[in-house]
């Protein structure tokens, strides 16, 4: 379950993050939903002008009460000649809040129909946003790792969406499957 009614980037009091906590909670209070997994999906459309940055890491403060994961789901930041760096202070203290999980960027083309976040223009070049996200993709990677399996064969790695090479070895044969 999760519910993405709250707009982290508003100071809308119809949808602050007190507000949802109580929704949350009468949620969880309906018989036969306990045991169930929940997370809590919010909405991250920032409007024209500088990010109310300390508003945002309240909210996610005050959501991470609930001890669920927390996801921003649709981050965004109108066009404006600021858009670049305010997209990166967005993504940054969404990234280092303890109880987010992950981001889904709301963005896209120009010609696809994207008209906030634009990742490239009508001619498919680079926008100075999509730079913002290709930098802030390779410092956050999570470049190589090596692992072990438990004693089921098993290897639990998080890792960023991406493409990944991964080779497997077998100690005890000298044998290299690439998958």
């Amino acid at each position: 379950m999760s519910l993405t009614s709250l707009n982290i980037a508003s100071g809308d009091e119809a949808s602050c993050p007190a507000k949802y906590i109580k929704k949350l909670k009468e949620i969880l209070s309906f018989p036969g939903v306990s045991g169930m997994s929940a997370a809590i999906g919010l909405q991250g459309h920032f409007a024209s002008g500088q990010p109310n940055l300390a508003y945002m890491r309240s909210g996610l403060d005050l959501l991470a009460t609930t001890v669920l994961p927390i996801w921003l789901t649709e981050a965004s930041v109108d066009p404006q000649p600021s858009q670049a760096e305010y997209l990166e202070e967005v993504l940054r203290e969404s990234y280092s809040h303890p109880a987010v999980e992950g981001i889904i960027m709301f963005s896209g083309p120009a010609p696809a129909g994207f008209n906030t976040t634009m990742l490239a223009d009508e001619t498919f070049k680079n926008t100075a946003a999509r730079d913002v996200v290709c930098k802030l993709i390779q410092e956050w990677g999570t470049g190589s790792h090596i692992a072990t399996a438990d004693n089921r064969g098993v290897v639990d790695i998080s890792l960023h969406h991406d493409d990944y090479d991964v080779t497997v070895t077998y100690p005890l044969i000298h044998w290299k499957p690439f998958m």
